[in-house]
């Protein structure tokens, strides 16, 4: 019997000693005219060359030092879209300090809740970014600029297995987790660079996201800098529908947005975009409609990953690794990936299970902050385990279907959303759609089907056209027309949200 594992291939061991803002940073420093980002918007644009963004990350690890911080400490970042974010964030890695990235659309709640977890040593603040009062001392945004002009500090080496930054997980499971990552993390990110972006030092990468997205931060940001390339954000307040303009003005190569911004995108009619080589999704499942749409509207393939906070991305397709249809990728080469049961036991190939990764991948985290059970739970047989299905195929193409606890229960048979919405994608008259179970009655759970339309659609005919794709078990029972669905701030679909919705 051949099991559902992926280890294919060696990946060379993080250097010692290590810094990740070192090597972030390496690149550009070989090249110090170039220009490192540019903040574009349709009347121009904000640039910074290597030589400047270097030495502003340097002189803001002076800066935190200076101000008494040692390495080790955690400083939690509260600012807003601005190059202030990654100028901080690298700044603080430079000086060995643990910078903690947040989300500006927090409440002061969900801060609060934060600091009482981490205990920070301070709190990087732009005044337009809500924070709770604290006894946590408080570096504004005027302090924080200023720092940019001092002297360079040496960055702060050791171990590659030593602390470097946290991020908070979505929270889409209830409670957010402080995910600890090592410095090396930054170090697996080649995988993906090769087996996703097909990342060029000559390449102007654009990210649809903002400053403080995590997504942004590494996709849009750091790796685009560690090849010495160009990266490209829009200002903040930049409607989607300008985004084609600012590509095609701006020679984009590639582009770089979770699947809600391509949805977005094909709303409008999309000029030619000569320099785009492809585009990149990930974030949540693009569909095959989305991939199709926008390969016919800029005769450009979109390339798709999968990944999540623990562990970034590490399946994915790319120009030289075509997937098979409907698969999410492959694991990238070197990462070791199985599918498996509840015990962390390989499944057959062909056959579902949780996707989960080696804990020696280089790209996966120490665990998460001061929880031991939390990170002891997610580890089994040496391996992490998502939470999310999937199946692999004989080639390793692996097939998302969907998160374990967003599976469906219809009259006793497991169903999975992502499947139903496939299906339905191409409804007429639907143009968004989202699918959960939800109870009707003690014990009774039915597969209701939540839409966006511009009026009430017939439901006979609805129930038609999934009849016609579906078996009889998968099908919706129930169909609700709403005014949007419920996402985060990141464009995210919050399926448990819909399971409250009063019919």
């Amino acid at each position: 019997m051949t099991v559902s594992i992926f280890d294919e291939g060696g990946f060379a061991p993080c250097p010692t000693p290590f810094n990740l803002a070192a090597h972030v940073l390496a690149a550009g420093a070989a090249t110090p005219d170039k220009i490192a980002l540019s903040v574009v918007k349709p009347t121009g644009a904000q640039r910074w060359s290597y030589d400047r963004l270097i030495a502003a990350v340097r002189g803001t690890a002076t800066g935190l030092l200076q101000h008494g911080l040692v390495p080790g400490d955690l400083v939690v970042m509260r600012l807003g879209n601005t190059v202030d974010f990654p100028v901080a964030y690298l700044g603080a890695i430079a000086a060995g300090v643990v910078p903690v990235p947040t989300s500006a659309q927090l409440t002061v709640p969900e801060v609060a809740r934060i600091f009482d977890d981490l205990a920070p040593a301070a709190v990087l603040h732009d005044p337009a970014v809500a924070c709770p009062d604290t006894e946590v001392p408080v570096i504004g945004l005027d302090t924080l600029q200023g720092w940019r002009d001092l002297p360079p500090v040496d960055y702060h080496m050791g171990d590659p297995e030593r602390l470097a930054y946290v991020v908070y997980t979505s929270g889409t499971s209830g409670h957010p987790r402080a995910v600890a990552h090592a410095h090396r993390a930054i170090w697996a990110r080649q995988m993906m660079m090769r087996d996703w972006y097909d990342l060029r030092a000559s390449d102007r990468m654009l990210h649809a996201g903002a400053f403080n997205w995590t997504f942004t931060l590494g996709t849009g940001l750091m790796d685009p800098w560690t090849a010495g390339a160009t990266a490209m954000i829009p200002a903040d307040g930049t409607d989607p529908a300008q985004l084609p303009l600012l590509m095609k003005r701006n020679d984009v190569t590639l582009f770089a947005a979770a699947p809600g911004v391509y949805r977005k995108l094909l709303k409008f009619p999309l000029p030619p975009m000569p320099k785009l080589r492809h585009g990149l999704a990930a974030g949540e499942k693009l569909s095959d409609a989305i991939r199709g749409q926008w390969t016919a509207a800029t005769s450009t393939p979109v390339f798709e990953a999968y990944g999540m906070s623990e562990c970034s991305t590490f399946i994915s397709s790319a120009p030289d690794r075509p997937t098979a249809p409907g698969a999410l990728g492959r694991p990238q080469t070197g990462r070791r990936v199985a599918i498996v049961d509840d015990a962390g036991m390989a499944v057959p190939l062909g056959e579902s299970g949780q996707i989960a990764v080696h804990r020696d991948d280089p790209g996966l985290m120490l665990g998460y902050l001061n929880a031991p059970d939390a990170t002891a739970e997610k580890f089994r047989h040496n391996r992490y385990m998502t939470g999310d299905l999937g199946e692999m195929d004989q080639a390793g193409n692996i097939r998302y279907l969907g998160r374990s606890d967003d599976m469906m229960n219809a009259g006793g048979y497991r169903v999975s959303p992502l499947e139903v919405e496939a299906a339905l994608s191409d409804a007429p008259g639907i143009h968004d759609l989202a699918v959960t179970d939800i109870a009707i009655k003690d014990g009774v759970r039915v597969i209701a089907a939540f839409y966006l339309a511009e009026a009430e659609l017939d439901t006979d005919r609805l129930d038609t056209h999934a009849r016609s794709r579906l078996a009889a078990y998968k099908c919706p029972r129930v169909w609700v027309r709403l005014d949007s669905l419920p996402r985060n701030a990141n464009g995210k679909l919050i399926r448990a949200a819909l399971r409250d919705h009063i019919l």
